[in-house]
Formats: C-alpha cells, sequence, structure tokens
C-alpha cells in the first residue's frame, strides 16, 4: 500500500476555530465583514505592536490591488515588480492597464536586485516614465535586503508595496517583515504560515488610509440611505467565517513558525554533508526568515529533475521555484532589467515539504530519498 502524500506546505488546525466559527453561526453574521473581522483585524494590529493599521481581504492578491489604488495607479502607469515570485504579485498591475517592469534577484536573498532596480528606475526616468510604485517581494520568507531597496526608492521618491505573501513572522533587524513598505501585504492562502483558507490583509501607517481601503473593498459605497457610489468599487472584504478560522490560527502562529525553524534545521543537518547542494538560508543575523519553504540549488536542471521525479516516486510533493515573471508567456513583452539570476535559480531550484504538520515519520521518508538520490549520482 502506498504510503500518504506529503505535501510541500498544508495548513493545521488549531482546535480554537470551530469556536469562532460558531459564534458567526450563532449571530447569523454569514458574510463578508463582521466582529471576526474587525476582531482578526485588532489581532494583527497587535502582532505589529499596534504601530500599523490592518484592512482583512479576501486573498492577498486582492490587497496588492487596493494598494496599487491607493497609490493611484492608472492605465499607461509603470510599476516595478520583482521578477522572481509568484504571478499573483504582478497580476493587479494588469488590473490597473498600468505596465509592469521586472527586475532580476541578487543572489544572496533571491530578492530584487538593488543595481537593477537603479539601473530600471533610471532608464524608465530616462524613457519619460517614472514608475508609480515598486513591488518588492520576501521571497519564501526571506526579507529582501530592507535598507538598500528602501534607500533607493527614497531617492527616486517611489513608494514600496511589500510582499509579506510569504513571510507572516520574518523580519529583518528585529522589525517584522510587512512594516516596512507604503503598504505590507500578506496571505492566509491554505499553503501559508497560517490561514484563513483563502484571504489576504493590507498593512498601511493611517486609519485614514485603512477606511479608504475598506470602502473600496466594500463596492466603494457612499455615505447614503440608498446604495449609491460614485468610485468603481471590489468585493474584497474578508468573510466572517473565514475571519474566524484566522482568530483560531493566530493561537499557532509562533508555534507554526517554531515547527518551520526546525524543519530547516531538519534539512541542514542532512545537506550539510552532501556537496554541490545549496541550502537557501539568511545572509546574517539581521534577517530573521520564518522559512515557510526550505528550498535548494543543485548543479543542473537534470540533477534538479531528477531528484523532483525520485519525490514523486515515493508519494512526496517538490516544486521547481517560481518561474520569472519576465519568463512566462503573459508578461514576456514587458520591459526586464537584469541577467540571469532568476533564470539559474528556476532552473536548479527546488522546493521541499516544509509543512508546520510534517511527522517524524514523514521527515524519515524524505530523508530516505535524499541520500539514496545522491547515493546514486
Amino acid at each position: 500500500m502506498k504510503d500518504n502524500r506529503i505535501y510541500l506546505s498544508l495548513s493545521q488546525e488549531s482546535g480554537y476555530e470551530q469556536e469562532y466559527i460558531k459564534r458567526a453561526l450563532k449571530s447569523n453574521w454569514i458574510t463578508s465583514g463582521g466582529p471576526n473581522v474587525d476582531e482578526f483585524e485588532d489581532e494583527l494590529q497587535n502582532y505589529f505592536k499596534h504601530e500599523k493599521f490592518v484592512v482583512a481581504s479576501n486573498s492577498g492578491t486582492s490587497v496588492i490591488h487596493l494598494a496599487l489604488i491607493l497609490l493611484g495607479v492608472k492605465a499607461g502607469d509603470e510599476v516595478i515588480c520583482q521578477s522572481m515570485t509568484f504571478s499573483a504579485s504582478a497580476n493587479p498591475i494588469l488590473y490597473q492597464n498600468a505596465d509592469p517592469i521586472f527586475v532580476d534577484s541578487e543572489a544572496d536573498t533571491w530578492n530584487i536586485c538593488p543595481e537593477n532596480l537603479e539601473i530600471a528606475i533610471k532608464d524608465r526616468i530616462k524613457k519619460g516614465k517614472k514608475p508609480k510604485a515598486i513591488i518588492a517581494v520576501h521571497l519564501y520568507g526571506m526579507p529582501y535586503k530592507v535598507d538598500e531597496i528602501h534607500a533607493i526608492a527614497d531617492k527616486y521618491e517611489i513608494p514600496i508595496i511589500e510582499d509579506s505573501a510569504e513571510a507572516l513572522g520574518s523580519s529583518y533587524k528585529g522589525k517584522k517583515c510587512g512594516g516596512f513598505g507604503t503598504f505590507g501585504i500578506l496571505s492566509f492562502n491554505g499553503n501559508k504560515i497560517i490561514t484563513t483558507s483563502s484571504g489576504g490583509a493590507l498593512i498601511t501607517n493611517s486609519k485614514s488610509i485603512k477606511g479608504k481601503a475598506i470602502f473600496y473593498a466594500t463596492q466603494s459605497k457612499d455615505k447614503a440611505v440608498h446604495y449609491q457610489h460614485s468610485e468603481i468599487g471590489y468585493n474584497y472584504r474578508m468573510s466572517n467565517i473565514c475571519a474566524g478560522i484566522g482568530l483560531g490560527q493566530m493561537k499557532i502562529l509562533e508555534k507554526n513558525i517554531n515547527l518551520r525553524q526546525d524543519n530547516h534545521l531538519f534539512y541542514r543537518g542532512i545537506f550539510k554533508d552532501i556537496k554541490n547542494v545549496q541550502l537557501f538560508e539568511t545572509l546574517s543575523d539581521d534577517f530573521f526568515s520564518n522559512y515557510w519553504l526550505n528550498t535548494i540549488l543543485l548543479e543542473t536542471k537534470k540533477e534538479r529533475e531528477s531528484l523532483r521525479f525520485a519525490f514523486d516516486e515515493a508519494n512526496i510533493e517538490s516544486r521547481p521555484l517560481w518561474k520569472p515573471m519576465h519568463l512566462q508567456p503573459v508578461f514576456e513583452k514587458y520591459p526586464y532589467y537584469g541577467n540571469k539570476i532568476a533564470e539559474n535559480l528556476f532552473e536548479k531550484g527546488l522546493c521541499l515539504p516544509s509543512g508546520s504538520n510534517l511527522t517524524d515519520k514523514d521527515k524519515r521518508r524524505i530523508k530516505e530519498v535524499i541520500i539514496n538520490f545522491f547515493k546514486r549520482i
């Protein structure tokens, strides 16, 4: 009989979710918004030490879209975006009929390259199109080079949308990711550190901006007895049921982060004696990664694929790194600044199972596949 499948990253219940879901059902608040949503936002604001205001939404993608709207991004504008990321970072640019400008990664954090970022900004300005925003991503939970990236953004007075969809619990120099940009973005998809089944959150410094974001996220309803709309709105508010799941999940956030750290130590122990495999790790003590996904670089694409197939034969999920946006058919016509760092990462990189619910048995199966594979090559 085949062993149960081991997935890259599945959520796990805390045991507290039912309490909040029942509360929503009992109150008949089974719709978007509501008491659980307000409380979930308060919990997140408390997590950021009340220095931020939070808007809970139905996805991480929708809050990136809201951030672009709030920054005034319109048709014909340009938005710089890290190329090495999931498509949800870039898709909302097209929702606004704006143009994405993609920038390569740097080798240390795999995130947006400061050098190529400035080259891109200078060139777009030279062409008469100063970018309206920069979308920088904390890839796989690894903080980008915050000081360098924000110094460049400040120099050219371009706001940063900080995509922390994969980085809840990560930090840079002791400050939590999501709190550096003009806007921060969180995701609570089912594969993240905590989940609301689907959902996201917008992080802002301003209470009034929070109000404006909620206005847009609830169909831009004007203050009137009847339904009146003077601006285009969206159905982006988180549901009261989903927020109840989030409230239950918040109780195990720190536990889940610690379990992901344990997973990383598990992989470090395996790969320390295997030559020519690079385990993706933090650059220095300034960087704290939640290690949402543990990732490795192998020597060749062929070797990467062979290991992936070995995992698959053992009913274990693994996956290549994100395919860079500038290589995607839907985005390939847009400008790209950089070399081949992101391309090489995609060619040789592999994501490994990293869920908070990995058991000791799961880890033994994973280790057996890795050890046997590298014995053969």
